[in-house]
């Protein structure tokens, strides 16, 4: 295939086919640009601001999103999209090339800094192209996340608690699709998310975390491309088909909201995990132990989790600082979109 290169305001969103782009958005310090790649397919019966997106690389060091989306875009049947299928494996091509979670220009946090600006740092200016050009297209939004070098997740799909009912109820049934493990709902309080952005504007938003270590993992690319597959498939964009068959014979929707959900380092050492991700706990239990060996015969700072519930994520590296979140625990209910 041959990529176009285009700058943001010459993308063909309506036209029936298949575009592949390079996006311009201008480099701040050289003379030249960042390009984002992007596929865009349009069927026949799409309509004015329907469709679907899949963004992965939002961090830079996250690598199961970028391969899945790759592999969706290599193997999609173009003439099954009926409706507007996007997809942009690699969001942020400045932490990407650097292997790195945020921007090195500016070393900003893309899903930081929604809903961006046109004139902003670099950071700014590709949450501003998503938030500008892209949402405007779309009704369904994925951000494929992974762990990074941040913390292990036993395959997640998430989203937000939002007030619209069918719209939280569209959310569960969309997240299922990726056939994790385990579905979260979690706190919104984190200023400049990109899901946040995204479900405040009433689209059907869902992220996951499907791998960590700056790795590739296998399961966590399968799980990313049923999620898109079958994401487009749920918004009437893509006929209905076959999808990878890797999926959970036991998905269990989990809230990791509360307060007491996040259970953070009381100081920095060396994190000694006494579960694994995926473990259920109950109130009171030994989750970690941090050793502080500057005071060598100082016993170990014991982590007890705070209630009963699934162990969604634990600290990846054994070197934590104090306040940073070692691990966080769901608590198990119902589904309510059946």
């Amino acid at each position: 295939m041959t990529r176009i290169t285009v700058g943001a305001a010459d993308i063909d969103f309506e036209s029936i086919g298949r575009r592949d782009y390079f996006i311009k958005i201008e480099h701040p310090t050289k003379w030249g640009h960042y390009v984002i790649p992007m596929t865009i397919i349009v069927g026949a019966e799409a309509k004015t601001g329907k469709g679907m997106v899949a963004f992965g690389s939002t961090h830079g060091n996250e690598y199961e999103g970028p391969v899945a989306i790759k592999n969706v875009m290599r193997n999609i049947n173009n003439e099954d999209v009926c409706g507007r299928v996007i997809l942009i494996p690699v969001l942020n091509p400045s932490a990407f090339r650097s292997g790195t979670r945020d921007s090195q220009e500016d070393n900003g946090n893309l899903n930081r800094v929604f809903p961006g600006k046109k004139d902003g740092s670099i950071t700014e200016r590709f949450a501003y192209f998503v938030t500008e050009y892209i949402f405007p297209q779309v009704h369904v939004v994925l951000d494929l996340h992974s762990g990074g070098q941040l913390a292990t997740f036993p395959g997640v799909s998430s989203f937000h608690h939002v007030e619209d009912e069918q719209q939280f109820k569209d959310m569960q049934s969309v997240a299922q699709g990726f056939g994790c493990p385990f579905t979260m709902f979690y706190q919104d309080e984190t200023p400049g998310l990109l899901t946040s952005t995204a479900e405040r504007l009433g689209k059907i938003t869902v992220g996951t975390e499907l791998g960590w270590g700056e790795a590739v993992i296998r399961d966590g690319v399968t799980m990313g491309e049923r999620g898109v597959l079958s994401a487009a498939m749920f918004a009437g964009q893509l006929k209905e088909g076959p999808l990878p068959d890797k999926v959970s014979s036991d998905q269990k929707l989990v809230d990791g909201s509360s307060v007491t959900a996040s259970h953070l380092a009381p100081c920095s050492g060396l994190f000694e995990p006494h579960v694994v991700v995926g473990d259920h706990v109950q109130k009171g239990e030994l989750v970690a132990r941090i050793h502080n060996f500057e005071i060598i015969d100082e016993d170990p700072i014991e982590v007890r989790a705070s209630m009963d519930g699934y162990i969604i994520c634990m600290a990846w590296h054994a070197r934590v600082t104090q306040g940073i979140t070692v691990a966080l625990i769901g608590e198990q209910v119902e589904w309510s979109n059946t």
